[in-house]
């Protein structure tokens, strides 16, 4: 063998070597960044917040719900919250390594916590296609600490994982199909306007789970069940717009991330509301379209904006992603994971607690200022 091709050889074996330990140390480090604790942001309000998990039926459509609640609760109650527990543990996307495994996320929640002295306005949370309510449970807390009783609602058949009477649940091609990509074309809208009445059906059924509340065992006496705002997610956002359309209750609206579809979006709302984009998004209709997408999407929000007689703000959080408006935006993924689900440069607690006080903008005050 020559000397220039042995000196080839050493080259190449050099660099095969290098490229395994490298490989090597990077699954080490991603399965020890996978299991390692990540405790959700502390909520930024005056109260600690409490948790209840139940499971709903709503007779009138056969229809079996997982609603969570959480509440304005009184500091060194109950005892800590299981972020996900029992089959919940099921959320994410289910990989041995790459993301946070979900029995090392800490939840500042309480559970069987004393609620705070008074009464409290109503959220409605909806979650993104796919998406289950527990998934929002930093955004849910930080409502709650600020006076909300915010009831999340996860739609059975289109979350990739929900839980009832203990079981757990998965999606079907009706509930979450798999062509739909949540623009404007023909086929989207045929979608939305198929989907979008069991998803408000779904939001008006926790917003009436707000006045069994006000009757319960633990919630008693501290829910105002006749003040209720709608605050949701991508699909979620779309149905809380058209939920809240069809509640002559609602106080308010928000959307974060939805494209806009239904009846509201030519009619528009008599309340305050708020579309919130991720960057780059143009659902705000405030944005420099890229595209046919793009401009519809301006359309749409321009339309409903014109539509309402209630204010519409708008806003963007920078640096994010759609999915960041989820746990997954605090939640550690590894790369490239995270570029994959699109959540964006910024990650941490600050996008959330900024989103937190943009819809806590246009949220009834009385929630931030009950009596404590």
């Amino acid at each position: 063998m020559g000397r220039r091709l042995r000196r080839v050889l050493t080259v190449v074996v050099l660099a095969v070597v290098l490229c395994l330990v490298v490989a090597t140390s990077y699954v080490a480090l991603v399965a020890w960044r996978s299991h390692r604790v990540v405790t959700l942001p502390a909520p930024g309000g005056r109260f600690a917040v409490g948790r209840v998990e139940d499971t709903g039926t709503d007779e009138v459509r056969d229809r079996e719900l997982a609603v969570w609640t959480w509440y304005p609760a009184v500091a060194g109650t109950g005892t800590p919250a299981t972020y996900a527990p029992g089959a919940w543990s099921g959320l994410g996307i289910g990989l041995p390594v790459g993301e946070t495994a979900m029995d090392r996320v800490r939840d500042p929640a309480l559970e069987a916590a004393t609620p705070a002295p008074g009464r409290f306005p109503v959220v409605v949370l909806s979650p993104g296609l796919g998406f289950a309510a527990p998934q929002y449970a930093a955004l849910a807390e930080d409502l709650a600490s600020r006076g909300y009783v915010v009831v999340g609602v996860t739609p059975t058949g289109s979350a990739n994982l929900t839980v009832i009477g203990g079981d757990a649940v998965g999606p079907t091609d009706d509930g979450n199909p798999s062509d739909f990509a949540g623009g404007h074309t023909e086929h989207d809208e045929a979608v939305a306007a198929r989907l979008l009445p069991t998803w408000v059906a779904d939001a008006r059924f926790a917003s009436a789970t707000a006045g069994r509340l006000d009757r319960s065992r633990i919630l008693g006496g501290h829910v105002d069940p006749a003040d209720v705002s709608y605050v949701g997610h991508s699909f979620g956002g779309t149905a809380s717009l058209e939920a809240c359309h069809e509640d002559p209750r609602c106080a308010a609206a928000v959307d974060l991330d939805g494209t806009i579809y239904g009846e509201v979006g030519s009619t528009g709302l008599a309340v305050p509301s708020l579309l919130v984009g991720h960057d780059g998004s143009c659902v705000t209709g405030e944005c420099t379209p890229d595209g046919a997408a793009d401009r519809a999407d301006v359309e749409a929000a321009r339309r409903y904006r014109s539509a309402s007689a209630g204010q519409v703000r708008s806003a963007t959080v920078d640096g994010i992603g759609h999915l960041a408006f989820s746990d997954d935006g605090v939640l550690y993924w590894a790369w490239p994971l995270r570029a994959y689900l699109g959540l964006g440069d910024r990650a941490g607690p600050e996008p959330l607690r900024e989103t937190a006080d943009l819809v806590t903008e246009v949220l009834p005050v009385r929630g931030a200022s009950a009596a404590a």
